[in-house]
């Protein structure tokens, strides 16, 4: 058995007709296809994103998605890989052949230098425990958007020339924070591909707000109206100043509009403090797991195990 990298076009015929019921959500299978190459051929994909395969001689047997991202650790940035789409097909399913694979990579990554590796368990997180894989704080806030502020700011939708603005906002909201996900230029064209996608959301539309100056941008907010829920879920915010942190109360009222709620994976440390107590969960599904491979991502696993007030990674970084 061995792994081997899967091209794109033959990932997309021979993986992605089944896993199109576990990840295709409401795309049909024809728009799940496209999209999935179109991350593999954009800036990011020919730099960062792979699909891999386990063989059993010529058989593929089991199969992921592999993502290059880096950490930010104080000043230091640390390489780590990340795990998506972990599948099996069902004929080969109870014979360990997606033990060996997590293993035998996570082995080569460690090899090759990476200091940690991450995924998001969507069902039983205890699967991928005997590899190392810890629980990090994976949680959900809701708050009734009428407890926030309806201070007079003039939103307008996302536009494509505000995306480096919204970087620089990113930029300057993360200053605080000691570790997190660091975003490369190449990072932010997926971000903002995979927001034009959709995929990441199962009902409701994409509403994604900016309070400009200028030409620049004050403050965003990034999500969806989920009519069906009665809510705003928010995917990410940021402020370019603490002048401007002013202003994400109320841009998050104004993108909520008439609906009831406010909910979305709880904000990481900092930006947490911008928003009204609200009722906080763990989350079922997107569980934030990691493993370190070499000291220095111990010890960001270690600090982020500990940090209490918020999350580790906003939910633009799920994978």
């Amino acid at each position: 058995m061995r792994l081997r990298e899967i091209a794109p076009e033959v990932y997309a015929r021979d993986v992605l007709p089944l896993t199109a019921p576990l990840w295709a959500g409401r795309r049909t299978f024809d728009v799940y296809v496209e999209q999935t190459l179109e991350t593999a051929r954009s800036g990011y994909g020919h730099r960062h994103y792979r699909t891999i395969g386990l063989f059993d001689g010529a058989v593929l047997v089991a199969s992921f998605k592999r993502y290059e991202r880096l950490i930010r650790d104080g000043e230091r940035q640390l390489p780590a890989i990340g795990f998506g789409a972990v599948y099996t097909p069902t004929e080969f399913r109870g014979r360990g052949y997606a033990s060996v694979m997590l293993g035998a990579e996570l082995d080569r990554a460690r090899s090759a230098g990476y200091e940690l590796a991450y995924l998001f368990s969507d069902i039983r997180p205890q699967f991928y425990t005997p590899f190392g894989f810890v629980e990090l704080s994976s949680r959900e806030l809701t708050l009734r958007a009428a407890a926030l502020p309806a201070q007079r700011v003039r939103p307008a939708q996302l536009a494509p020339a505000d995306w480096n603005g919204v970087r620089r906002c990113f930029a300057s909201s993360e200053r605080e924070r000691c570790a997190g996900f660091a975003r490369s230029q190449s990072v932010w064209g997926w971000i903002a591909m995979r927001i034009k996608h959709g995929s990441e959301h199962s009902a409701g539309h994409a509403f994604n707000l900016v309070v400009r100056r200028g030409r620049g941008v004050r403050a965003y907010v990034l999500g969806a109206r989920v009519p069906e829920r009665d809510a705003y879920v928010v995917d990410e915010y940021g402020h370019a100043d603490e002048d401007s942190a002013a202003l994400i109360p109320a841009l998050l009222r104004a993108a909520a509009g008439d609906l009831r709620r406010i909910v979305g994976w709880l904000p990481p440390a900092g930006t947490r403090d911008l928003l009204p107590k609200g009722t906080t969960r763990k989350r079922k599904r997107s569980i934030l797991m990691m493993v370190p491979l070499r000291p220095d991502g111990r010890r960001v696993i270690g600090r982020a195990l500990a940090e209490r007030s918020g999350d580790f990674c906003w939910a633009t970084e799920h994978i």
